[in-house]
């Protein structure tokens, strides 16, 4: 009878414990909901007030040729604002309006900053800025006073920031209007740009491509023509990867050149792969001329930590002959037929002008791309990160990245001593997901990324080159495409091991050749990998008027020290 007893009492101890977790589980998912809601009904009564100001202000002001402002570009805008053959009332609600045309096609914006509305009545007062009148799109992450920084996850809604950024601060003393937040993935840590609060973002040629992430929103909303000048962050190409595939241009500073402060992580700490705020334009020019705004002295002062060296324009505008080496691959990802021919027509353009081009190979690919960058921005195996997704949905084109990551040590170990042998680049990177073992394993880590960043310098200094020129991965991927195919990252994440400056340019776009090309690629290791990157980028049937071969081709331009 006892043994009856003890057995009924733990019976009904584990219903009730079970009944108790289910309970909270489901309340806990009521509250993400409610989250969610909340957050949506924001951007829904922002977008909607802003609609209506345009209408307003259209209706008061008939004659506005919001077209002509949409041509023009920064420095064309910059100049006839200074000179009031424009109004920053009108460029503001012609970009508004734009801004929210766009919107409605690519789902971009989190949303409308309309403290912009009442900032716009006071902007006079900044007329000396080099941005004076100039709207401006931020990335979600961005502190803007009284707005949430999500990251796309529930857990950091309802947490509305207590003061703007540094860089809001600044962008606002040079007279720019910061008048939208942009979307990005779930978690940042992606190069898709989709999550559960505010949904996907797709790419302005084509709605069945992705924008990129993690600035996928400002990507989009900039190659749609909602905005001219935006600020992203970049751990691992988040700005490079969404400027190559929604054709713009974008710039990774060093880390440290801009401030951070007020600039969101999705969790701190991580000392391996150094992330940096950047700006992301039409043009080149656009960005030379944001980073000559924020490199200014109100920014030295609010950031002590941000080494007080203004932008050296001289140097930007110099035309002396370059020594540039150039690479086509790294040996590690192959790269589509237009990655390799946009890198072979701009090394012509540039030998035209009177350049010198050397071919040049990144070292140790192979190597440091699972054991320096993926265990270097994972050394904890992830805990941190999945830690930042409880309590809420998961969005499901990252529902497979986060799984890998959920999979026990001993699995992983197990599954990549058993890929091994024939599939030695996945295994390695399975490898990589456990993380360090220990504080110890964690700092000779850290040695090792030093003693790479030495080796490459000495590499570049023996190679005698300025500057490098290298493709960024391309076209625009397939939706649900980017979390399976982490090796492509090979090609931007290793500028933010090294911390060098790096930017985008759009060089063309993919052709017919290309393609066929394509069909004849089968990768370096012909793995699962290789494969999927093929599959993703062959060309399907579809209804839209925009084939996939607009999607434009970038490239990278590692800059010199002296221009960042």
């Amino acid at each position: 009878m006892d043994n009856w007893t003890a057995a009924l009492l733990t019976g009904v101890a584990c219903i009730v414990g079970y009944l108790v977790v289910l309970v909270k589980k489901i309340n806990s998912l009521r509250q993400a909901e409610e989250k969610i809601k909340r957050a949506r009904n924001r951007r829904e009564q922002s977008l909607q007030r802003a609609e209506q100001a345009v209408l307003r202000y259209k209706e008061s002001h008939p004659t506005t040729d919001s077209a002509l402002i949409l041509t023009l570009s920064l420095s064309e805008l910059t100049q006839q604002l200074k000179d009031g053959s424009l109004s920053p009332e009108d460029v503001f609600y012609s970009y508004m309006e734009k801004t929210l045309a766009v919107n409605k096609k690519l789902n971009c914006c989190t949303e409308v900053l309309l403290e912009s509305l009442d900032q716009l009545k006071t902007v006079g007062s900044n007329k000396d800025g080099l941005l004076y009148g100039v709207p401006v799109s931020i990335k979600e992450n961005i502190a803007f006073k009284d707005h949430d920084c999500s990251c796309g996850v529930i857990i950091n809604l309802d947490q509305p920031a207590e003061k703007d950024s540094v860089l809001v601060q600044i962008l606002k003393k040079q007279g720019a209007i910061p008048f939208v937040k942009t979307n990005l993935p779930q978690a940042l840590l992606s190069y898709d740009c989709s999550n559960p609060i505010y949904g996907q973002t797709v790419n302005p040629h084509n709605p069945q491509k992705t924008s990129g992430g993690s600035s996928g929103g400002e990507a989009a909303l900039i190659g749609g023509g909602g905005s001219l000048l935006g600020i992203g962050t970049d751990l691992g190409g988040s700005i490079r990867i969404p400027a190559s595939f929604s054709g713009i241009c974008g710039f990774k500073p060093t880390a440290g050149r801009l401030s951070s402060q007020g600039v969101r992580p999705i969790y701190r700490g991580q000392k391996s792969v150094l992330s940096s705020p950047g700006p992301m334009a039409r043009d080149v020019d656009s960005l030379a001329l944001c980073m000559q705004a924020l490199l200014c002295d109100h920014m030295f002062s609010l950031d002590p930590t941000v080494p007080p060296l203004p932008f050296n324009m001289e140097i930007y505008r110099s035309s002396r002959p370059l020594r540039i080496g150039y690479l086509e691959n790294d040996g590690y990802t192959q790269p589509s037929p237009s990655m390799a021919r946009g890198v072979r027509e701009v090394k012509a353009l540039l030998e035209q002008a009177g350049h010198t081009l050397v071919p040049y190979h990144p070292l140790k690919i192979d190597e440091i791309f699972p054991e320096l960058m993926i265990k270097g921005f994972l050394a904890d195996g992830g805990t941190s990160l999945l830690q930042k997704l409880k309590g809420g949905p998961e969005d499901p084109c990252l529902k497979g990245q986060f799984h890998r990551y959920r999979l026990p040590k001993w699995y992983k170990t197990i599954r990549s001593f058993l890929l091994k042998p024939k599939s030695p680049r996945i295994s390695a990177n399975i490898r990589a997901l456990c993380g360090v073992r220990s504080v110890p394993d964690l700092w000779k880590q850290h040695a090792a990324v030093e003693d790479y960043i030495h080796e490459t310098i000495a590499h570049w200094r023996s190679c005698n080159i300025d500057v490098l020129l290298c493709p960024v991965i391309g076209p625009a991927y397939n939706l649900f495409y980017c979390s399976k195919i982490p090796t492509a990252l090979s090609y931007t994440i290793v500028y933010n091991l090294l911390n060098f400056p790096v930017g985008v340019v759009t060089v063309s776009t993919v052709t017919s050749k290309d393609e066929e090309e394509l069909k004849h690629c089968n990768g370096y290791y012909q793995d699962m990998w290789d494969k999927l990157f093929k599959e993703d980028l062959l060309p399907v049937g579809h209804a839209w008027n925009t084939s996939p071969r607009r999607c434009p081709e970038g490239i990278l331009i590692r800059c010199p020290n002296h221009l960042n």
